[in-house]
């Protein structure tokens, strides 16, 4: 997101280098870079003039201190004051009323609510052990009621019906008085979207408020919106006592105006953020950290919990007793790294989180045939019986013409893939004995594993 921001403070960064003071000279230099970086963005005007005055009035004057050059100390306070434009922290979601906690989903159609609605059921059902029901009120577009049941269950809540033929307040009524008897802590309501703001759709959806008494008005705003991202926000908070932001659809090549904008507008903070298509694809929103992604520094905090959700600990531990013990590592280990890979989102999502420099180098490589490799190995792996993958030796030219028709590759990507598993398995048997459980105890933070 945002990469022109990224592209321009680098810069000034590297111009500004043996400079003593921040003057208001190079300050000058580097505020009209970073204010033309986030019109490009697409921030809204006014956003920019305040968020530039404060920039300004912080910098001017300071000493820079230590072994920063004032490119370094400046790109130090634009952080800073992006994180606050954005909501400093994290602003967690409110359950705290008598079950069912009721959420209400807003926002135009296109923006992501249905599928967002079905996120966010996981999340709660997953981090906060909640039992979840899901209903729409979306009676103009019958896929949309359909499309919320099957995400739905993939989400692992539970779906409450609804008919075109219904009003949006009747199934509003039913499904709370259905939460209640059935004790649900909380009921996700998915609202009806329009493609621009109208009288009936905000009328709709002030009765609904009115009937539901929501804990919870979520404002879903896609982040590739730019500038009718603010507008749309306005209207709705005109209409609505919004109590949070999810931005959606960050993982595109947005240039990340609305996340600078909707916060400001709103007054509502930035409560999650949409990373992916998949249900698992919502993070709870930290303003400094996305801050961070912005300015190309990174965000090292994801990484590692994306890591950490991504592995299996059970086989992890499983495969160091393995190695410890001298049993070979075999293709079945093999197949699950590459599956805990995939786990954790793929390589692509990994790098988004690497900070930019970093993150260059690694986009020498082309991730979407490393991605499209990854998917083979595991179709060539799994084209194998399960005694080849516990005895690789005995994939002779019959097996591996065998495997390679099962798998729909070349031979010779077999020979690649056993060629590079035989390298692992190199790797793996020089580390017997070698403290590769305490390396892992300090990654993982592992308990009631076995010490060597």
């Amino acid at each position: 997101m945002a990469t022109a921001l990224t592209d321009k403070l680098s810069r000034l960064v590297k111009e500004m280098r043996g400079q003593a003071r921040i003057t208001e000279s190079n300050v000058q230099d580097m505020l009209r870079e970073v204010r033309m970086a986030l019109l490009e963005a697409d921030v809204a005007l006014p956003v920019v003039r305040d968020f530039i005055a404060r920039v300004k009035e912080k910098a001017m004057g300071q000493e820079v201190m230590g072994s920063l050059s004032p490119g370094q100390a400046l790109v130090g306070i634009v952080s800073k004051e992006l994180a606050a434009t954005m909501g400093e922290g994290v602003s967690d979601i409110n359950l705290a009323a008598q079950p069912p906690a009721v959420i209400l989903m807003a926002g135009l159609q296109g923006a992501g609510k249905t599928t967002t609605t079905a996120k966010l059921a996981k999340h709660l059902i997953e981090k906060r052990k909640k039992k979840v029901l899901t209903v729409s009120g979306d009676v103009y577009r019958p896929a949309a009621i359909e499309q919320l049941k099957v995400v739905t269950q993939q989400a692992g809540a539970e779906w409450f019906p609804s008919s075109p033929d219904q009003k949006p307040a009747d199934i509003a009524r039913a499904a709370i008085d259905y939460a209640r008897k059935h004790y649900f802590d909380v009921l996700l309501v998915d609202t009806a979207g329009r493609l621009a703001i109208d009288e009936i759709l905000m009328a709709e959806i002030k009765e609904l408020h009115a009937i539901l008494k929501p804990v919870e008005t979520l404002f879903v705003v896609d982040a590739m919106q730019g500038q009718d991202a603010v507008n749309t926000a306005k209207a709705f908070k005109e209409a609505l006592p919004l109590t949070g932001i999810i931005l959606t659809k960050t993982d595109g090549d947005s240039r990340g105006g609305a996340a600078l904008s909707v916060r400001q507008i709103t007054g509502a903070p930035i409560k999650f953020s949409g990373t992916s298509e998949k249900l698992d694809g919502l993070e709870v929103f930290d303003a400094e950290r996305h801050a961070g992604r912005i300015l190309g520094m990174g965000d090292i905090v994801a990484l590692v919990e994306q890591m950490a959700s991504g592995v299996n600990m059970a086989e992890a531990q499983k495969l160091a007793a393995k190695i410890k013990s001298g049993d070979g590592f075999d293709l079945n280990d093999f197949l699950s790294q590459l599956q805990q890979m995939k786990n954790m989102g793929g390589l692509s999502s990994l790098l988004d989180k690497l900070p930019t420099q970093m993150a260059a180098k690694a986009g020498a490589i082309d991730m979407d045939k490393a991605e499209k490799d990854m998917k083979r190995k595991e179709a060539i792996i799994l084209s194998m019986t399960p005694l080849e993958r516990r005895k690789p030796d005995l994939i002779k030219a019959t097996r591996k013409r065998r495997i390679a028709n099962g798998s729909g590759v070349h031979v010779q990507e077999v020979n690649r893939l056993l060629g590079e598993f035989e390298q692992m398995q190199g790797m793996m048997k020089k580390m017997k004995g070698s403290g590769m459980m305490k390396m892992m105890k300090r990654m993982g933070g592992m308990k009631g594993m076995p010490k060597f």
